[in-house]
This record gives C-alpha cells, sequence and structure tokens, in this order.
C-alpha cells in the first residue's frame, strides 16, 4: 500500500509539472490575467483549474494502479517459476513477460540445482559401489536399532499379555480380559512384522529394483492381513537410487504395517516422461504429517535418503483416509529403456 501511495502521487506530481510546462508555453508566465480561464471558466460549476487538477489525479490513480497490478502479476509468475525450480523436469517457459537481469538469475539457479542434484546422484552412486564395510556396518547398526526396538515395544507388550492371561484364574471377567490380550497380541505381531521387514538386506544383491519389490511383496502377502495390488516396470536406476528406492518402499510398507490399519495397499514403480515414480499408497487411518515430521523416524528417513539420491518426494497423508508416499527421480533419456512390464494383484 505504501508503495502505491507513493507511485500515485510521483506520478500525479509528473503529470501536474508536465501541463504546468505546457501551459507556461501556451500561455506564457503565469499572471492573474492571463492564467484567469483556470478559476473563471466552469464547467458545471467546476472551474476549469479543478477539472484539470481531478484529471490528472485520476489519471495517476488509473497509471498507478496498472503499474502496480503488472508488477503483482510478474511477481506471481516468478514465484510460481522459483517454486517449480526443485522439480527434476523443470523447464523454463520461453513465452514469461519477466526482466532478462530476472529471467537470467532463474535460469542460472535452475542450471546449479540440476548440477547439484547430478552431483548429489553421483557422489551417493560412488558410495554405494565402493565401499561394502560401510554397507555391513549400516546393517549391524539397524540390527542394533531394531533390536532396541523389539525389546522397547514387542517385548513389553508379550509382557503386559503374560500378566493378563495371570490374572484370567484370578477374576471372573475372563471374557473382557482375553479381547485385551488378543489386542495386544495382534499388535504384537504387526510390531514384530514390521521390524523384521527391516532385518532385509540394505543390498539388492544383484537384483533389479522391480525384481526386489516384486520378491519382497509376494513374501509380504503370505504374512499381512491387507490386500497388496503393484505394478513394476523394468528401467535403468543407478545402484545408490535402486538401493535407496527400495528401503523407501521397505519404510514406507513397514509404517503401514505398523500404523495404518489398511486393507488395500497399492505399490507403483512406472517410468512416465523421463521420471522414475515410486508410489505406495494404503486407505488406513492417516496422520497429520506436519504434526508427526519431525518426530517420526520412518518419516525422517524417507525424507533424508529421498534427499540423498536427488529425488523429490511428496507425503500426503488424510485422517481417516490414507496416506500416499511418493517418490520422483529423473531418467537419463539415453538410458531409459524398458524390458518388461508386469502387472499383479494379491
Amino acid at each position: 500500500m505504501i508503495a502505491f501511495i507513493s507511485r500515485l502521487f510521483t506520478l500525479f506530481f509528473i503529470l501536474m509539472s508536465a501541463v504546468f510546462g505546457l501551459l507556461v508555453a501556451v500561455w506564457g508566465n503565469p499572471d492573474e490575467k492571463t492564467w484567469e480561464p483556470l478559476w473563471q471558466q466552469t464547467y458545471d460549476n467546476i472551474p476549469l483549474g479543478g477539472i484539470i487538477v481531478v484529471s490528472l489525479f485520476v489519471l495517476s490513480f488509473l497509471f498507478a494502479s496498472w503499474i502496480s497490478m503488472t508488477a503483482r502479476a510478474r511477481e506471481a509468475q516468478a514465484t510460481r517459476i522459483v517454486k517449480q525450480l526443485i522439480e527434476p523436469d523443470f523447464i523454463f517457459p520461453k513465452k514469461q513477460a519477466l526482466p532478462k537481469s530476472l529471467k537470467k538469475a532463474i535460469v542460472q539457479t535452475s542450471e546449479l540445482i540440476d548440477t547439484q542434484r547430478k552431483s548429489l546422484q553421483r557422489l551417493s552412486n560412488e558410495r554405494a559401489e565402493a565401499n561394502d564395510k560401510i554397507i555391513q556396518e549400516r546393517i549391524i547398526a539397524e540390527r542394533q536399532r531394531l533390536a532396541r526396538e523389539l525389546h522397547d515395544s514387542v517385548s513389553q507388550q508379550l509382557f503386559a499379555a503374560s500378566m493378563l492371561l495371570s490374572a484370567l484364574t484370578e477374576n471372573d471377567e475372563n471374557a473382557t480380559s482375553l479381547k485385551q490380550v488378543e489386542k495386544i497380541v495382534q499388535q504384537a505381531q504387526l510390531e514384530m512384522r514390521a521390524l523384521l521387514l527391516h532385518l532385509r538386506p540394505v543390498a539388492l544383491h544383484n537384483k533389479t529394483l522391480a525384481q526386489g519389490l516384486e520378491e519382497l511383496i509376494i513374501e509380504l502377502q503370505q504374512k499381512v492381513y491387507f490386500h497388496i495390488e503393484y505394478e513394476l516396470e523394468e528401467m535403468a536406476l543407478t545402484k545408490a537410487e535402486e538401493d535407496h528406492l527400495f528401503r523407501i518402499a521397505q519404510e514406507a510398507l513397514s509404517n503401514t504395517l505398523r500404523h495404518a490399519k489398511a486393507s488395500e495397499v497399492e505399490l507403483l514403480l512406472v517410468a512416465r516422461d523421463d521420471l522414475a515414480i515410486l508410489r505406495i499408497q494404503d486407505n488406513g487411518l492417516g496422520f497429520d504429517v506436519e504434526a508427526d515430521k519431525s518426530t517420526s523416524y520412518g518419516l525422517q528417513n524417507i525424507a533424508e535418503r529421498a534427499v540423498e539420491i536427488g529425488c523429490t518426494y511428496k507425503i500426503v497423508s488424510v485422517p481417516e483416509e490414507g496416506t500416499i508416499v511418493e517418490v520422483k527421480i529423473p531418467l537419463q533419456k539415453e538410458e531409459v529403456h524398458v524390458d518388461d512390464t508386469s502387472a499383479h494383484s494379491g
């Protein structure tokens, strides 16, 4: 608003100065007799001078409004383009009414982000391929973490179940106690299955990502209560990308198993528009993403792995409706080829 008012009065004074200069050129130096028409000549009882001043103010207002709207439109356009910079398939639109300096800055920023993304992918791939010792250390650390979680969650739940079973012989409310025991044991089973899911190998060991995911899903279908639909496409990815995407899928499925109480899960691995897309969707309880983002180890793990290989990711969850985890990573055109496409339902 301050900028608009400043612009309005600046234009008004400029126009007033221009009109004053024009009158001086036509009528000569201002004196009472020569410039008398300005206040003597009236239209609908309004002096000519007043009409000129009001007209100039209205014209200034229109010009200032037009300039402000143009500036806001350009600002919104620039903001929209800047928000799109992080997308892997970002291409700067050719027909954009932006200043050349801003266009140049946006293009340079886009090139820098793309360079950093490729550099991050290369470093991640080199690290994944270079050192088996690091992978083994991660496996050990992961198993230690899982051991702690087994102790903290499943062990306590099973202990509570055993205590309730002991109490069955001492009171008459056996039916209620048995239901409580059943719920505790069922939750313990879910926790155990989810944690065992993490004990699978970190690396795919000469399997493609599609093969590893299919093997994982087939194994899960024998143990879990929810229906799994999946579509997997073979595509050219680096070892680091395959390993990280596999672990992201494991993490998302583990969260679904432990917390979602879903009846259906859909897993997609497809190549579309030079992008590899991994999506895991369930129809479970959902959660508040913003509230859980800072405290959930699973969400942090997904985010860290996605960023490490230059992916863009999103986690969308609606309470009582379900959750979607989606990761996109650009494919090199010369490397993209589809060997086999398989769609299954289990």
